[in-house]
């Protein structure tokens, strides 16, 4: 029900990619662009500026973005709440998430699940991909969220949202604007997650596929969480890659960028991890509310 037009807005400002929303919508890229330009004939403002390859939100397209924000939770809720008229839900429901999305994602999530099913109590566990893994096979948790790559034959797997892997450094990093090669990584200063982390896991295979061995790189010390690695981007020269998602307030403020690598991108999905076999009806409420 989210007009279309601001739904593609939506997806380009989120993604800053008019190719990885046409992508994401099924869409061809000049249909994006289309709507984009009868937006901006619409409210009589240009929406996004170019910088070399990639693509900023001007403050007009800032402002839209929030916005549209709004106005698609809006339609979400009006949605929701008219499919769960009369009906009752109690229960507990134990979720495990990867660091960056209970961080980061769910929060929000839960908040407005409260919001709805006050009689529902959940409890969240944090850890990395793997620890999460784990808690699921010994039945410590009801449902996964995780952000790794390695799938097994013991769960389900199915996506939760999209999610994009990114080269931060602080905003007046002296190689701040510029493209990279892939090769120019040798050079860099890197700090990377710890081992277990599915962050870490998606970096190592997607280099590994441009035949750039992460053990070779200079790693100047391995960190626990995403918010940790911000902080000391923020007192070093170093980079790092970090989930989109745990800095789009450091971007929208200024205090990190994203460098861009030539013909490189590390794309992924966040998944729910469940047991094989049928759900509950809890966990399919959460899986619908979460989607």
């Amino acid at each position: 029900m989210f007009d279309y037009r601001l739904k593609v807005f939506h997806t380009v400002a989120t993604r800053l990619s008019f190719t990885k929303a046409s992508e994401e919508l099924h869409i061809s890229q000049p249909a994006v662009t289309k709507h984009i330009k009868e937006i901006e004939t619409q409210i009589g403002a240009k929406l996004f500026d170019r910088k070399g390859t990639s693509i900023q939100l001007t403050q007009s397209g800032k402002i839209l973005f929030e916005h549209a924000e709004k106005i698609r939770n809006i339609y979400r809720d009006m949605e929701f709440e008219i499919s769960q008229i009369s009906q009752q839900h109690k229960g507990k429901l134990i979720i495990g998430a990867s660091t960056t999305i209970a961080q980061y994602i769910l929060p929000e999530i839960l908040a407005k699940f409260n919001s709805y099913y006050k009689d529902i109590k959940i409890e969240l566990l944090t850890g990395n991909t793997e620890t999460i893994s784990t808690l699921l096979k010994e039945e410590k948790i009801d449902l996964g969220i995780i952000e790794g790559e390695s799938q097994s034959s013991y769960f389900e797997y199915t996506t939760f949202k999209p999610d994009e892997i990114v080269l931060a450094a602080k905003s007046d990093h002296p190689l701040a604007h510029k493209t990279l090669h892939l090769k120019d990584l040798y050079q860099l200063d890197l700090i990377f997650r710890e081992q277990g982390s599915g962050t870490l896991e998606f970096i190592q295979n997607r280099l590994k596929e441009k035949e750039i061995n992460i053990h070779e790189l200079n790693t100047i010390m391995q960190l626990g969480s995403s918010e940790s690695i911000k902080n000391y981007l923020l007192h070093s020269e170093c980079m790092a890659f970090l989930s989109i998602s745990t800095i789009l307030n450091e971007l929208k403020n200024s205090i990190l960028t994203v460098i861009d690598i030539k013909n490189f991108s590390i794309e992924r999905d966040f998944h729910f991890i469940l047991p094989k076999g049928d759900q509950s009806e809890l966990i399919k409420l959460f899986l619908r509310f979460a989607e």
